[in-house]
């Protein structure tokens, strides 16, 4: 611990690791979905963000490899971390029953995965257009390209559950932060889980409410 080696290679230091670098992607999650939420203003409005945020390929790129990097450094701290407990443990319980843990918590590992899944999808699709189906991609009309997507049921489906995943990462991960940074107390705990769970609502809802408003016509 009293090197930058040493720090990496502790179970804290790969805790907090994973910690911080979660704490950036629930920041960059809210933004985006604030973002994404303009298509509720029309086509302008979106297309505008859209262009603001290619506007200059330096920005674009570094923030993108800032985030490939913590999506990186948060993943292997977590299946490394998931491997040292599985080492400590070499046996498994012959029953196991959770005592305090939520069904967020319990999940966590199941919807990492889908979530990692999912942002693979999400890049092909809304990014690069790799993925378009029914419908004919623009790079520049972010407006049409969400809507026409999200008229096909499947497409709009998949978000929703991939959304409704995020819900439960976010509720478990926002108040696994304060408990990794020790910053939890007794008094404070129901109020740390409260603040928990309405992050992840409203990161998720937000979200959400964009393929259900095209579904059911909201949006044209």
């Amino acid at each position: 611990m009293s090197t930058p080696l040493g720090f990496v290679r502790s179970t804290v230091g790969r805790k907090v690791m994973m910690a911080v670098t979660g704490l950036m992607l629930v920041g960059f999650v809210a933004g985006h979905a604030t973002g994404n939420l303009l298509v509720f203003k029309g086509p302008d409005a979106l297309n505008a963000y859209g262009a603001l945020l290619k506007s200059s390929a330096v920005v674009l790129w570094t923030v993108r490899l800032v985030l490939l990097t913590a999506v990186g450094v948060h993943i292997w701290a977590a299946l490394t971390l998931i491997r040292l407990n599985q080492v400590s443990r070499p046996v498994a319980y012959a029953k196991h029953v959770p005592q305090a843990s939520t069904l967020a918590a319990r999940l966590m590992r199941a919807g990492g995965l889908l979530l990692l899944a999912f942002i693979v999808f999400h890049l092909l699709h809304l990014t690069t257009g790799t993925i378009h189906p029914g419908y004919t991609f623009s790079h520049t009309d972010v407006y049409s390209n969400v809507v026409s997507s999200f008229q096909v049921p499947w497409l709009a489906l998949v978000y929703i559950v991939a959304m409704v995943a995020l819900l439960a990462h976010l509720s478990h991960g926002v108040w696994s932060f304060f408990q990794t940074m020790g910053w939890n107390h007794p008094r404070f705990n129901t109020a740390r889980r409260v603040f928990a769970t309405v992050v992840a609502l409203i990161v998720s809802l937000g979200f959400i409410a964009i393929p259900s408003a095209i579904l059911g016509g909201m949006l044209r």
